[in-house]
């Protein structure tokens, strides 16, 4: 043997021990890689159900907000047919109860005149050549003086 058969066979040996170095790394590498994919297959089998559950769960609150849209639409349209209501109540009856307050109002000043009159024709005697008038002028307040300011 000589002496480059004897460097090439060092230089082999030094490459053997070179790739036996570099393998190491790759086989943890490689049991890296089986964990990883056990983990990734354990957590899918346990996302299936989950996923399965939150599909469920979105169905029945799509439901749950179609019940709420029917309930809101009928809200809307007994509010609806309660404003007519309130209107054509109003209507119908406030017209006539405003006839009959103003007529009761009239009612009132006309026994208050009576009595006006009546005590006007006690304190006087008998003499009432003003009548009416001079009952209302009697009971009206005097006006208060305007300011400018």
């Amino acid at each position: 043997m000589s002496g480059g058969d004897i460097a090439g066979l060092i230089a082999a040996g030094v490459f053997a021990i070179l790739v036996a170095i570099l393998a190491l790394p790759l086989v943890k590498l490689g049991k890296v890689f089986d964990e990883t994919t056990l983990a990734i297959r354990d957590v899918s089998k346990g996302i299936t159900p989950i996923l399965e559950e939150s599909t469920v769960t979105i169905q029945e609150a799509n439901k749950q907000l179609a019940r709420v849209d029917a309930i809101t639409s009928n809200v809307a349209e007994v509010t609806g047919n309660v404003n007519s209501l309130v209107a054509l109540f109003a209507a119908s009856v406030g017209g006539p109860l405003i006839k009959i307050a103003g007529f009761s109002a009239a009612v009132r000043a006309a026994i208050r005149g009576g009595r006006d009159l009546a005590e006007e024709n006690t304190n006087t005697g008998g003499n009432s050549s003003t009548g009416r008038r001079a009952a209302r002028a009697s009971t009206k307040k005097p006006k208060a003086p305007r300011s400018d300011y």
